[in-house]
């Protein structure tokens, strides 16, 4: 597996536009969401293999889902018993996810990759439109199609994982009560649970560039508290359109280069 070490006349600048790509990822999550996008690009790009690719990019992604769990905490003290389910559900269907990928070879892998990009591409410049509308109070809540959907949710953010959080708003919004804030709180939640098991089952795989990850994961951290003073100045839609085009590039580049 290529990893940094690979290119040692290449090792300052690769680890410079890695560094630099966690940033702008911790950045982009911070305004709009979609890091995913820039952290796989960045390691797809760097010749890191789709399978490894990906699996380090969850790992350099995790501090933030955990940041943004911390920001709900209050929140989420007030829901966890009620969210235990939701967990375990979460957990299982990540392991799925996860498994899957690993069962995969890269070549097999590599040719379903373009097809992620464009659906979570879609699924992530229609965000705006499937964020959840707050449920009347007497609204009945769907406990086991809520159960079932966030097992399928689950097992795909284990599997690929980009567009995961907006997914996950839309369908809790469909059959959980709660406004916007319980179900975001809710959701970071679910995304540390999704996120910790795929990085157990990848690393007990050996498919993480650990050199890689230690070089990105300061730049997603400083381009997250970054990000907060971006938020008030760059228009989200900017942003949203700045990671559709990365998402759509990538995709080329996996249909020209597969």
């Amino acid at each position: 597996m290529p990893t940094i070490t690979d290119w040692p006349a290449l090792t300052l600048l690769l680890a410079i536009l890695l560094f630099l790509a966690g940033f702008v990822s911790g950045a982009v999550n911070a305004v709009a969401g979609g890091g995913t996008f820039i952290t796989f690009g960045a390691l797809s790009l760097a010749g890191i293999p789709p399978i490894s690719a990906n699996a380090t990019s969850s790992i350099a992604q995790f501090p933030g889902y955990v940041s943004s769990t911390l920001a709900y905490w209050s929140d989420i003290k007030a829901m966890w018993r009620g969210a235990l389910v939701f967990c375990l559900v979460s957990a299982a269907g990540a392991l799925a996810g996860a498994l899957i990928l690993l069962s995969l070879d890269n070549p097999s892998f590599r040719a379903m990759v373009p097809w992620l990009l464009i659906a979570a591409t879609a699924l992530f410049a229609a965000g705006p439109w499937l964020k959840p509308k707050p449920r009347e109070d007497g609204a009945p809540s769907n406990p086991l199609m809520g159960r079932v959907v966030q097992f399928v949710t689950s097992v795909y953010g284990g599997f690929f994982g980009a567009g995961m959080g907006i997914m996950m708003l839309a369908t809790l919004g469909l059959t959980e009560r709660g406004d916007y804030h319980h179900l975001n709180a809710l959701k970071n939640m679910l995304s540390i649970v999704i996120a910790a098991v795929a990085i157990v089952v990848f690393v007990s795989g050996g498919v993480v560039a650990w050199y890689e990850v230690i070089v990105m994961i300061p730049g997603v951290a400083a381009g997250g508290y970054a990000g907060v003073w971006a938020a008030k100045r760059v228009p989200q839609n900017a942003v949203r359109a700045f990671v559709v085009a990365v998402g759509l590039f990538l995709a080329g580049y996996y249909f020209v280069t597969g």
